[in-house]
């Protein structure tokens, strides 16, 4: 009986995660990681990857990385605060902003911590900026 426990790509993730911690352990540039994870991206994965690497980059002191393989950014304890998944990683239509504990995002009882995206205008670019400084003040 075949294992059905993990898709492939969850299994590819899992594989990246364990590569991402011999690499840290052995001092990999981290924010190098995250680069090459956007550059081999494609299409709009890419573009919304990019968009959304720039709007982290001005908006918050947050750390580039890799998390599961995906363009990821962690906190001054190296906790990761948020990660774009490509929707191309697990075959979905749209890519996703997936906020970890890490994040104050905190808002009463219930609050959302994660954002689909198909395409990114001044608006929404806007909206996340205003998101990720919630996320990382303190």
């Amino acid at each position: 009986m075949a294992d059905t426990t993990f898709s492939k790509e969850e299994k590819a993730a899992i594989k990246a995660a364990v590569a991402e911690k011999k690499a840290q352990q052995a001092g990999a540039d981290a924010a190098a990681a995250c680069d090459e994870a956007i550059a081999a991206m494609t299409g709009t994965d890419k573009e919304l990857a990019q968009a959304f690497h720039q709007l982290v980059t001005d908006n918050t002191d947050l750390a580039a990385k890799t998390w599961y393989g995906m363009p990821a950014y962690a906190d001054a304890d190296g906790k990761t605060v948020v990660a774009f998944k490509p929707g191309s990683k697990f075959k979905i239509r749209y890519a996703t902003l997936e906020f970890q504990q890490a994040a104050t995002l905190d808002d009463g009882n219930v609050w959302p911590v994660g954002f689909a995206l198909t395409k990114l205008d001044d608006a929404d670019k806007e909206r996340i900026a205003q998101i990720l400084r919630a996320a990382v003040r303190r």
